[in-house]
């Protein structure tokens, strides 16, 4: 024979399992990861002791300035990402919660991404040099470019890279850097043809870039609005469609004549 519970016995006997309900939600992993601004590189220069450009079949050029190619960290595809820690990061300017899906691929296990990510560096760093050469009127078939960037995947540097092998080639087309000797940094895919696309990640990656010492952000147009949000003091914005576009800003900013797109 059961018997029979006072109100307030009653509601605390209710109440436990709501709390172990919310302690399991909070505790369970869901399907997102936690990112941050990562490292970034100087393609006009070495990384990890090499350089991130070689070119041969042609004369370079001594460079002045900086171009800084951008990333972001992110707990990995297989990490324990619990509502506490989604609530945790919800607020931080410095973090930022995003679903998995958007930074790995879904299904894929961790070799499988990192052979991923692979991939698309090697089709961002042929699609920059193919894109290059054509903006400055060369052949591959006389001039050799080799672009290397350990333990960096993705094709967000496709941009940079391409910037990167003009201003070792041909600088500004005057005598000049493309880069006016700023550090000058951004993101963005790039396409055989010179068509500048979008990355994602972009409020943490001006943070990098401010937080290494560029001044000039150049931003894939369509993510202009993520770049504002959380754009750091002192960071300048400008947005490229493509190549051409970019190449044309950089001369502007340099020399004062023409004008230079703002988001």
């Amino acid at each position: 024979m059961l018997s029979r519970l006072t109100r307030p016995q009653a509601l605390a006997v209710c109440a436990l399992p709501v709390v172990g309900l919310l302690a399991t939600t909070v505790f369970a992993p869901l399907p997102f990861s936690v990112a941050q601004p990562g490292s970034t590189a100087n393609v006009l220069g070495e990384h990890r002791g090499t350089p991130v450009i070689t070119i041969s079949g042609a004369p370079t050029r001594r460079t002045e300035g900086q171009l800084r190619m951008t990333t972001i960290v992110a707990t990995g595809p297989d990490a324990h990402v619990s509502l506490g820690d989604v609530l945790g990061n919800w607020f931080d300017s410095e973090r930022a919660v995003m679903p998995r899906d958007a930074v790995y691929p879904s299904g894929d296990d961790v070799k499988e991404i990192e052979e991923h990510n692979k991939e698309q560096m090697e089709e961002s760093q042929d699609a920059a040099t193919t894109a290059a050469l054509d903006h400055l009127g060369l052949s591959e078939a006389d001039v050799d470019v080799k672009l290397r960037l350990a333990d960096i995947g993705g094709p967000s540097a496709g941009l940079l890279f391409a910037l990167g092998i003009i201003d070792k080639l041909e600088g500004d087309g005057s005598g000049g850097d493309l880069t006016g000797g700023r550090i000058i940094a951004g993101t963005g895919t790039i396409s055989t043809g010179g068509k500048v696309g979008a990355v994602g990640g972009v409020p943490l990656k001006t943070q990098a870039a401010r937080r290494d010492g560029a001044t000039v952000f150049l931003v894939p147009k369509a993510e202009c609005s993520d770049a504002q949000a959380e754009l750091p003091k002192g960071l300048r914005l400008i947005p490229v469609t493509t190549l051409e576009g970019a190449v044309d800003s950089l001369r502007a900013l340099e020399t004062g004549k023409g004008e230079v797109p703002s988001c």
